[in-house]
């Protein structure tokens, strides 16, 4: 008996191991997930394009207009029967060079705008990784401690299938009923239903995760959060004041707000300008269609602002103005009551937090040990061992959730006050 549990565990662990090795699995913590967001993300990658874009801009704005050359020649004269002639005698050219000189400082005035348009690609990228950033740690706690309930379902799962091969051997000898047989193999696909559902969640939580630090799809991950990491924070040493001051200097969606209200103010003042004409200086050289011959002249072209003097883009302008210190003060709103309610949620789970003791979960353990000695000692009914069984799982399960929203009540705070509060 002892040599065949020898070679039955033998023969477990080596099938253990052929399948680790089958797997590609990599251990990832959280710090190591965002390193490879930060490197590797193509939503992040796409938005840089974007602030190289805007560079861009800027140097455009910065180039000055291009010189016109203008040039006629006779093509065919009468008299001679020639093409493009260019004697003196019996030839004839013009030529022109000009030049569109911008007044009003529209070339200036352009820079600063395209300036601005980077600064707003800039915030535009840094609200993307802020928001990516919250999902990338949000999903990875929420996807750490559904690994850790799913623990606790394969070690049950694993004790009643004991308990049920045990039950069904016992049927035979007419030392348990049917309806426990029946009972305890209905708790046992149950809980197999409930594994299965959590393990697909999970795989959806994992694939969010690769996704995000772009890991190969085929790649089986293991996440560990280092111990560090589920310290207990002192929420209560951060007032919500200073939260607010940190948010409204950190959040990128309201720098954002505040820069669109500036580039609306940059661009009124570009409309502006542009209702001033620029002026076109040329210089000319006719060899005989002129007085007198070889005539040399200098030019100046300048538009009469009688009727269009940009009166309807300086409208949009303003309106857009207006439009941006609304959308400033809705964003204002929105930090304010955002922050307000992720403040309040973590108070509220921390205080949940601390209220449970340290060991329950050891505790808990040891119970559920004797419980089932007990039972297989038949000192407690089938009908209260699959109780207390539920129970310890449903506790366990409640208690991994609300260490999950503990963390993310706390990453909620870093999201919502755009930095870094609690690490």
């Amino acid at each position: 008996m002892m040599k065949t549990q020898l070679i039955l565990i033998a023969s477990m662990v080596l099938g253990i191991t052929s399948v680790s090795i089958a797997q590609d699995t990599l251990k990832l913590n959280l710090r190591q997930a965002e390193q490879l967001f930060l490197s590797k993300n193509y939503q992040l990658i796409a938005q840089q394009y974007q602030t190289e874009q805007a560079k861009a801009d800027v140097v455009t704005a910065r180039l000055f207009d291009n010189p016109q050359l203008s040039y006629e020649n006779l093509f065919y004269n009468h008299e001679t029967n020639r093409f493009l002639e260019t004697s003196a005698a019996t030839g004839q050219y013009s030529a022109a060079l000009s030049q569109l000189v911008k007044l009003a400082g529209k070339r200036n005035k352009n820079i600063q705008l395209a300036n601005t348009g980077v600064k707003l690609a800039e915030y535009a990228y840094y609200d993307l990784m802020r928001t990516l950033r919250y999902n990338l740690r949000s999903t990875f706690y929420k996807a750490y401690y559904a690994q850790q309930s799913a623990l606790v379902y394969h070690d049950q799962i694993e004790s009643l299938d004991q308990l049920l091969k045990a039950s069904e051997a016992q049927f035979k000898f007419g030392n348990v009923a049917l309806k426990d047989v029946i009972r305890i193999r209905s708790e046992y696909y149950k809980l197999k239903a409930e594994y299965i559902a959590l393990l697909n969640e999970i795989e959806d939580l994992k694939s969010t995760l690769k996704l995000l630090t772009n890991i190969s799809s085929s790649t089986n991950l293991l996440l560990i959060i280092q111990p560090a990491d589920d310290l207990e924070y002192s929420l209560q040493r951060q007032s919500f004041v200073q939260l607010l001051d940190s948010a409204r200097l950190n959040r990128a969606d309201l720098q954002l707000a505040k820069t669109e209200a500036i580039y609306a103010q940059n661009n009124l003042s570009i409309q502006k300008a542009n209702a001033i004409p620029d002026i076109e200086i040329s210089l000319s050289y006719d060899l005989k269609g002129n007085y007198p011959e070889k005539y040399t002249g200098l030019g100046i072209k300048i538009p009469v602002p009688l009727f269009n003097r940009n009166q309807g883009e300086i409208k949009k302008a303003r309106i857009l103005i207006e439009q941006g210190n609304v959308n400033l003060k809705q964003q204002e709103a929105v930090l304010e009551n955002e922050l307000y309610n992720s403040y309040k949620t973590a108070l509220q789970t921390e205080s949940l937090y601390l209220s449970i003791e340290t060991g329950f979960n050891k505790n808990f353990e040891q119970l559920i040990t004797e419980v089932t000695k007990n039972f297989k000692n038949r000192n407690i009914s089938l009908i209260e061992f699959l109780d207390f069984y539920d129970s310890y799982k449903e506790s366990i399960l409640q208690l991994n959730l609300l260490k999950y929203e503990r963390m993310n009540a706390k990453e909620e705070i870093n999201y919502v006050t755009g930095s870094t509060i609690f690490k």
